[in-house]
């Protein structure tokens, strides 16, 4: 068959590198790998741990200083109210929070904001202090960082939690935990700034003798917090990394040895289809012990069965040819003489000549018909559930109620209790059966017996039918199974039979999965008292 153009330009596609079956591997693969990884790249739980150690870091350092301006920056007045010292508290933040990170930021009972650690007060007025962002290097290194927390942005982290605003004139209300702290509870909050920087918060009482003087809010930057939690997920990107190669060379190694292969077999099998001799041969890959070893292994099988087959089509063609010449060769022959003689005695004869040629052509042509289709027959028919011994009965009776006088009479031998069911199709069974009962029946003396038995063997039925005739000579056991083979007994019309009749019995036999074989019955002394045939059809 032709290829068209967009056939074939569809195929050379396919047949591009990679394959699509190595395509489809590497991406199962590559997804199966990609998917926990991105599940570790959340790590929403990682951050929220380190959120939660922070935050109890910021309470231990807020207790303890606020402890410390309770008991060190609170005056009494002339009135005896007592109240927090900006300044004293001011001075004692310098002492105490030096070089930690922390800010702190105290107000007093109004929600009033009097001291910031990032405010310094001179005499020059006050001067706030702001971290500012490290410098742009404008490196490559720089870039791919930057390209991978826009990537990481995509990723819920931050998004649920409260913007921090910082007002320029900041009071109490500003801070729910101020707010809090100032009605004795403490508390502390996350906040994500401009950037997505996180800010972290706790705010305590500032107490003297269980009364609230102030609230104490400290706060820091969690860029520590991001910032471990980048270096984890670089490395559990560096991890994905070496995986992601290990798992493309692996996925490029279990390609290579399943469409290799499989696209070799194709090849072959494309070779073998267009008929470039039969030396093209389906690779052998059974050495590989697994699918692709016995898909190797089935594709050898049916092209050998292939070629088995167009060999026995061959060898079928020119037995037909042969044995269809003769008749037509002495019913041309008959033909020619007829026209020539003037006797009507000898124009009888030849007359009856011709109609036996015509009557064997006719026979030859049914029985050349029937083995020819019998293989479609056979491919197309639905096994079903066939009790032998009811077929035996049908076939004897039926030979029985047709049996002229010194016809050999039949014997059946079944097991009492035994059922005999095969899988297969009873119209082609029976007709082996009569097959083996015709040929029995044409061999066996006048008054003789043909003995039918059946019985289980294990796993199967074994069928046998013997006659009382002269045998089969030894040297002919196998052949007589071959087609158009024919001896026949002395005395017997020539062109009766056509040899077709065992070679389809046994075709029948082995599509059923069985056996048929013939064999000599002897007596003690050794001398052939008849012949039987012996049919072995695996049980239901």
């Amino acid at each position: 068959m032709r290829q068209t153009p967009a056939r074939a330009a569809h195929i050379r596609r396919r047949r591009g590198w990679p394959s699509p079956l190595t395509r489809r591997i590497l991406l199962l693969n590559v997804l199966v790998l990609v998917i926990p990884i991105l599940g570790l790249l959340h790590l929403d739980q990682y951050r929220q741990s380190l959120i939660e150690s922070e935050l109890d870091s910021l309470r231990v350092q807020a207790r303890s200083f606020a402890l410390s301006l309770g008991t060190t920056a609170v005056v009494a007045t002339p009135d005896g109210e007592e109240r927090l010292v900006p300044e004293m508290a001011r001075h004692l933040m310098r002492v105490l929070l030096a070089d930690t990170g922390v800010r702190a930021r105290i107000f007093n009972r109004k929600g009033t904001l009097v001291a910031d650690s990032y405010v310094l007060t001179g005499s020059g007025g006050p001067v706030q202090v702001v971290e500012l962002p490290p410098p742009d290097e404008g490196t490559w290194f720089r870039r791919l960082e930057r390209l991978y927390e826009r990537a990481i942005e995509w990723l819920p982290s931050t998004a649920d939690l409260p913007e921090y605003h910082e007002a320029r004139y900041q009071r109490a209300s500003d801070y729910p935990e101020v707010v809090r702290a100032l009605n004795g509870e403490a508390g502390g909050a996350v906040r994500v700034a401009r950037g997505g920087r996180l800010i972290l918060t706790y705010a305590v009482p500032v107490q003297r003798y269980r009364q609230v003087l102030g609230a104490l809010m400290v706060s820091k930057d969690g860029a520590d917090i991001n910032a471990a939690v980048r270096a984890r997920r670089l490395d559990i990107l560096l991890v994905f990394a070496a995986a992601l190669a290990v798992t493309v060379l692996l996925s490029f190694y279990l390609a290579s040895t399943i469409a290799r292969p499989i696209r070799q077999l194709a090849e072959a099998a494309k070779r073998v289809r267009h008929g470039q001799g039969r030396q093209q041969q389906i690779p052998d890959f059974t050495g590989r012990g697994d699918e692709i070893g016995e898909l190797s292994a089935a594709l050898r099988d049916m092209t050998e069965a292939l070629w088995r087959r167009l060999d026995a089509i061959e060898g079928f063609a020119a037995d037909v040819a042969h044995e269809i010449k003769n008749p037509l060769t002495s019913l041309r022959s008959a033909v020619e003489t007829v026209a020539r003689i003037k006797d009507p005695e000898q124009q009888k004869r030849l007359m009856t000549i011709i109609l036996e040629d015509v009557q064997r052509l006719d026979r030859l042509i049914s029985d050349i018909s029937d083995a020819s289709r019998l293989d479609a027959e056979l491919s197309r028919s639905r096994t079903e559930q066939v009790d032998l011994a009811h077929l035996l009965r049908g076939v004897v009776e039926a030979h029985n109620a047709t049996a002229r006088e010194g016809q050999p009479r039949f014997r059946l031998e079944l097991p009492p209790h035994d059922p005999l069911f095969v899988p297969g199709i009873e119209d082609r069974l029976g007709q082996v059966v009569r097959n083996l009962i015709n040929n029995a029946i044409s061999f066996s003396p006048p008054g003789g017996t043909i003995t039918l038995t059946a019985r289980r063997r294990g796993d199967t039925i074994e069928l046998t039918i013997a006659d009382e005739g002269p045998g089969i000579p030894d040297n002919k056991l196998e052949a007589i199974f071959d087609r158009f083979y024919s001896e026949r007994p002395q005395g017997e019309k020539f062109g009766t039979h056509s040899g077709l009749g065992l070679s389809i019995s046994k075709q029948i036999v082995e599509a059923h999965g069985g056996t048929i074989h013939a064999e000599n019955i002897r007596d003690a002394d050794g001398h052939v008292r008849g012949a039987r045939f012996v049919v072995c059809l695996p049980a239901e």
